[in-house]
């Protein structure tokens, strides 16, 4: 009877059981199809963006061409700057844990040691698997390439990439400059002209299938080819002064020094050097003094170099001319409450004596003998205020007070080189305009088109003050060492202390300015000697002999023809044998 009951219960529950787990299964698939279609709402209609982002990711690409970066050349086309191939190594640091690569520890130590690195720092930096792109070293040399090759270690790869090497070496550093390991350029001519040097490569985006194959080509982008660079720079004229800058340095056991060549026709500078300079191509080590191109950052009084402007102002304004006599008797005068003095008392001196002697009283009083104005005028008509037209980074445009009120003695110091200070370069442009009979040109370092002159002087005084300092060079001038073999050359000594806190030191700077040839002008060449350490600190001794060195290599790699001598006696002079007509 109870077995009977139990049976009917059972029987009786059964389809109530089944009933409601039939309710709760519909329940969880209804739910199930429900947030599978919402999640398909949320994402197609809400927010498509994520998914579209991820399916590119896997699919599109974007394929650049490499580009490599304009050379460098002088005006002749020597190179000064090249890009050459290297590669990188780099690694994948998924792949290296998916081969277990790490495991051969031998050849890690065999990549580590030829790459020069620490074999711990390489494995631990290709051990975050989390990246997938990891450099070990860039720019290896095509026999260290190869080595790494051979080794054939899992994940680890070659990455072809240029390097920028320097022909030139220390000799156009501080010019040229260099580029980082990225090949941007970060110093001189290379970051002046970086867009024009580089260039953009060729883009091309494509989507590409599953097994990595271009299916569709979505975008093509033509880039910007880089463009070669020529320079005014001669390199055989630049090596020539920078070897003789370099021994000026030894001989004089001078701090620094710089020389500037420049056409005096065409404003081209043809050689731009400074020492103590550095290796470009191994800048380990190299501190940021050397880096400096001093020819355009350092700025300096020019003590009696600017002697000429002085007689200039005067000629121009007319309160003097070449028959003029100053009496610069007893030597020195009291200007408000300071002395103006020279060396000695050279009494009665024509402007020709006044800068043959470097007379202090002498240019002191035709500065002073014509408008302040137009004196002031006269050091910016000469390029000495501003900069020289280069564009080149880090160029100084030098100090000038151009204030309502000058008293007289601060006319006078400025007439022999005092309350200014100039580069060696905007000093070269001065003496370029002297040179080209007046005309005032910007300098310029890239090869190009002769941008028009301004006639800031009189062909006649231009050629006068010419004159007056070919007689710096005589026996009893300040620079009978600047002379030239062959050729007639007029130029100007200067003298300074440097200025420090309070006043001036003990250090000096030597600058000897100068063009030749003087019957018809071609370079002017300017010479400066930062602190020399020796016995000799005036400028005649010490910067005009390697002026002399210099102006006598850049005439005759320039081929221009002697001045000083007829034909006859320069060949007689060279044991050549010459017959009258």
């Amino acid at each position: 009877m109870n077995y009977q009951a139990t049976k009917q219960a059972k029987t009786n529950t059964q389809p109530r059981f089944l009933h409601w787990r039939f309710i709760i299964v519909s329940g969880v698939v209804i739910l199930v199809f429900i947030g599978l279609a919402a999640r398909a709402a949320f994402i197609q209609v809400i927010s498509p963006d994520q998914l579209i982002e991820q399916g590119d990711n896997r699919t599109l690409r974007t394929r650049t061409s490499a580009v490599h970066r304009g050379m460098i050349t002088d005006r002749n086309g020597e190179e000064l700057a090249v890009s050459v191939p290297v590669q990188a190594v780099w690694a994948d640091p998924k792949i290296v844990r998916e081969k277990d690569a790490l495991k051969d520890k031998r050849r890690w130590h065999a990549l580590a040691e030829v790459l020069g690195e620490d074999a711990d720092k390489v494995m631990h930096e290709v051990a975050d698997d989390k990246r997938r792109f990891v450099y070990i070293q860039r720019q290896v040399t095509p026999a260290m390439a190869e080595y790494v090759d051979k080794l054939d270690i899992p994940g680890v790869y070659l990455r072809r990439e240029s390097r920028r090497y320097y022909p030139t070496g220390e000799v156009s550093a501080q010019l040229i400059g260099f580029t980082n390991i990225d090949d941007v350029g970060i110093e001189g001519i290379e970051r002046l002209f970086e867009e024009r040097l580089n260039g953009t490569p060729d883009t091309r985006r494509i989507r590409r299938d599953g097994k990595g194959r271009q299916v569709e080509i979505l975008a093509e982008h033509q880039g910007e080819q880089s463009k070669d660079l020529h320079l005014t720079i001669d390199q055989r004229v630049q090596a020539l002064a920078y070897k003789e800058i370099k021994k000026a340095i030894q001989v004089y056991d001078a701090a620094a020094a710089s020389a500037v060549v420049v056409d005096v026709h065409t404003g081209e500078i043809l050689a731009m050097v400074n020492g103590p300079s550095f290796n470009p191509n191994n800048r380990q080590g190299v501190t940021a003094h050397r880096i400096r191109n001093r020819a355009i950052t350092d700025a300096f009084e020019p003590g009696s170099v600017i002697k000429p402007v002085a007689v200039l102002s005067a000629l121009e304004f007319g309160t003097a001319d070449v028959t003029t006599v100053i009496d610069t008797s007893p030597g020195w005068m009291r200007l408000g409450g300071a002395i103006v003095k020279d060396s000695h008392n050279y009494g009665k001196l024509t402007l020709g004596g006044i800068i043959k002697h470097s007379s202090n009283m002498g240019t002191s009083k035709l500065a002073l003998s014509v408008p302040k104005a137009h004196l002031i005028d006269m050091f910016y008509e000469m390029g000495l205020v501003g900069d020289t037209g280069t564009n080149l980074i880090g160029e100084s445009s030098g100090i000038f007070h151009d204030r309502s009120r000058w008293s007289q003695h601060e006319l006078a110091s400025l007439s022999f080189g005092y309350n200014l200070t100039v580069t060696p370069l905007q000093l070269a442009r001065m003496y370029s305009i002297i040179g080209n009979g007046g005309i005032k040109r910007p300098l310029s370092i890239i090869k190009g088109p002769i941008p028009a002159g301004e006639r800031v002087l009189s062909e006649k005084s231009a050629r006068a003050v010419t004159q007056m300092m070919e007689h710096v060079l005589d026996d009893d001038g300040t620079a009978p060492k600047a002379r030239v073999a062959g050729y007639r050359v007029a130029g100007k000594t200067g003298t300074s202390r440097k200025a420090i806190a309070g006043g001036y030191g003990e250090e000096y700077v030597n600058l000897f300015a100068g063009i030749a040839p003087v019957s018809n002008p071609q370079i002017a060449v300017v010479v400066l000697i930062d602190e020399p350490g020796g016995d000799l600190y005036y400028g005649g001794d010490t910067a005009a002999p390697v002026f002399s060195e210099i102006m006598s290599g850049a005439l005759q790699l320039l081929n221009i023809a002697p001045d000083d001598k007829p034909v006859s006696s320069l060949i007689a002079m060279h044991g050549g044998t010459h017959h009258d007509s």
